[in-house]
């Protein structure tokens, strides 16, 4: 079975992170983010979202470990950080209901959703440049970077919460991450 570690960054939904995983039959575990990189021992990790970026304790170092990532609001900002890209304050905060454009139908985390589907997001901050090696997989009107994929080394980025109801298509971006963790 699938082994999958949800990083907590203390963002309000790591816990419907966690959900969504195991009502998709994974074997998941939150851990905290401060926990050692030679303690983590999992197929795959989901770097939560959270409030603060400088908070966000070992994520950096998880990155190095080899296994299938998954950023997810500042999850992906933190990987984007660390790898080279740039983060930077949106034109709008808070969380919204958005219009994604999916813009790489190859991507394999993202590129078999709908070719615009709506999403629950917060743009308070967001990727305004992907780290080289990445891709641009998906856009809209509010930020110009709505998901990122480095396919190479199996690292993926969304700016949007596919664990919540409001967000369509939440668990295929959940099943196609595991189908990277297998």
């Amino acid at each position: 079975m699938t082994r999958i570690d949800v990083v907590d960054n203390h963002g309000q939904f790591t816990h419907l992170e966690q959900r969504a995983l195991r009502d998709l039959g994974v074997d998941v575990d939150l851990v905290d983010n401060e926990t050692p990189p030679a303690e983590i021992d999992a197929d795959g990790l989901v770097l939560s979202g959270g409030p603060e970026i400088d908070r966000t304790g070992n994520c950096q170092a998880y990155l190095d470990l080899g296994i299938p990532v998954l950023g997810i609001c500042l999850g992906m900002q933190v990987m984007a950080t660390a790898l080279g890209g740039a983060v930077g304050s949106g034109r709008y905060g808070g969380y919204a209901d958005v219009t994604v454009e999916v813009t790489d139908t190859d991507d394999p985390l993202v590129g078999s959703l709908a070719p615009e589907t709506r999403v629950w997001a917060s743009h308070a901050d967001e990727v305004t440049e992907v780290p080289p090696g990445f891709d641009r997989t998906a856009r809209s009107d509010v930020c110009g970077v709505e998901a990122m994929s480095d396919t190479d080394h199996d690292r993926y980025g969304v700016q949007w919460h596919p664990e919540v109801a409001h967000t369509a298509e939440g668990d295929v971006v959940f099943e196609r991450f595991l189908a990277r963790c297998e």
